[in-house]
């Protein structure tokens, strides 16, 4: 493992010689893996990419290119209405509920883009804003899909997931089909369901025996519930809908996920970078791909160097886990009293007695996309020749939440 280690450090290094840190270098080899063991596990079933994981349109369209992969998964209608004009896809769909007016009115003005792009709704108060800004007179229609709530509820007053859709019943998800089948101007296409208490939570905490136990029993009964009341709903739904497509999942379940016969497409994204996150499952762990790197800029004591830069946080729960990891050399760690800092990040560890001012020292994130929100472009790396440099959302001044 150190040599294997050792080696990567090299050719990243030989590669980005020319270079000044910070920046952010993407391996098109481990990047390409990567998409193709995440179409193997999908099984057929086609994968739906989750540009938020992702945030480059040069590496979006390098993996919609490969087999498997088909359609985007978005995170708002202006990235969504970006994506399709500049040719990314014609098939989108927007993750989350909106309620940007401006971006809604365009959306339902233009037919082309109401063709190609499909908004998640879990309620009519969704729908009675979306009526609030059609001009007088739109005949557009437009595409819907319904956000069936994933979570696993096994007793009272317990909830394991995240809070997403109020509809969580089968019963609820038909009364809602029934309810925008008699709305005028919207069309039901879809029905999404993400488990992200199976998708996005590892089940190997590093020496965490107990908790990893804990967690692989709840998403084996989580699983099972899902998978009776996933098919219940999309029967119900269909009896109001011609459903278009059943999506479920991410990165971490795609396998599981797409061994449910209701579902008709996967979703994921983050696999493709292989962010830290990601270590932490026992089914399969996609090689890291993406990087960043930060100048050694002084030495405070012999065993300790400093860092410019490297505090980029990951959403979620302020924990360790959201830290960035210090990864090459290997047997550097932050330091405790200080993390991972704005300006500089403190390093200890027997690689920082090897370090000099200059040198880099090479990150990686715990989620995917967040990286591209502090770059403005990736270096894509191919043995150890950077083959070319492309721009972030970032780079090419879009910043969409």
């Amino acid at each position: 493992m150190a040599i294997e280690s050792d080696k990567l450090r090299d050719r990243l290094d030989r590669a980005t010689a020319h270079l000044d840190p910070p920046y952010a270098v993407v391996d098109l080899t481990a990047f390409d893996t990567n998409a193709a063991a995440l179409a193997e596990r999908s099984a057929g079933k086609p994968i739906r990419l989750a540009s938020k994981s992702v945030r480059s349109r040069d590496l979006i369209n390098r993996a919609l290119a490969r087999p498997g992969w088909r359609g985007v998964m978005a995170f708002t209608v202006p990235e969504a209405i970006w994506l399709v004009r500049s040719g990314v896809s014609d098939d989108v769909l927007v993750a989350y509920p909106s309620a940007d007016r401006a971006a809604i009115a365009e959306l339902g003005a233009d037919p082309a883009l109401a063709a190609a792009i499909t908004l998640m709704i879990d309620g009519t108060g969704q729908l009675d804003l979306v009526d609030s800004v059609r001009a007088p007179g739109q005949r557009c229609e437009l595409r819907l899909c319904l956000d069936l709530d994933a979570s696993w509820r096994p007793v009272r007053g317990v909830h394991v997931g995240v809070r997403r859709s109020p509809v969580h019943s089968a019963r609820a998800a038909g009364a809602l089909a029934a309810a925008i089948a008699g709305r005028p101007g919207f069309r039901l296409v879809g029905l999404m369901s993400y488990e992200a208490q199976i998708a996005g939570l590892g089940d190997a905490p590093p020496g965490r025996t107990l908790l990893a136990g804990a967690i692989r029993l709840a998403q084996r009964g989580s699983y099972r519930e899902l998978l009776a009341r996933r098919g219940a709903a999309v029967a119900a739904v269909r009896e109001h809908a011609d459903l278009e497509f059943v999506n479920g999942g991410g990165t971490g379940s795609v396998a599981a996920t797409s061994a449910d016969p209701a579902v008709t497409e996967v979703t994921a994204g983050s696999g493709l970078y292989g962010p830290t996150l990601f270590d932490a499952y026992r089914a399969w762990r996609p090689t890291p791909a993406a990087f960043f790197a930060c100048a050694v800029v002084r030495r405070p004591t012999p065993d300790l160097v400093t860092v410019l830069g490297g505090g980029w946080i990951a959403s979620g729960p302020a924990a360790d886990s959201r830290l960035p990891r210090p990864w090459l050399p290997a047997g550097l760690k932050l330091v405790g009293t200080e993390g991972a800092g704005e300006v500089q990040t403190p390093l200890s560890g027997a690689a920082a007695t090897t370090l000099r001012v200059g040198d880099r020292v090479w990150f990686r994130h715990a989620k995917a996309g967040e990286l591209c929100e502090r770059v403005n472009e990736l270096h894509l790396v191919e043995g150890d020749v950077v083959v070319a440099t492309v721009p972030t959302y970032r780079g090419e001044g879009q910043a969409f939440l």
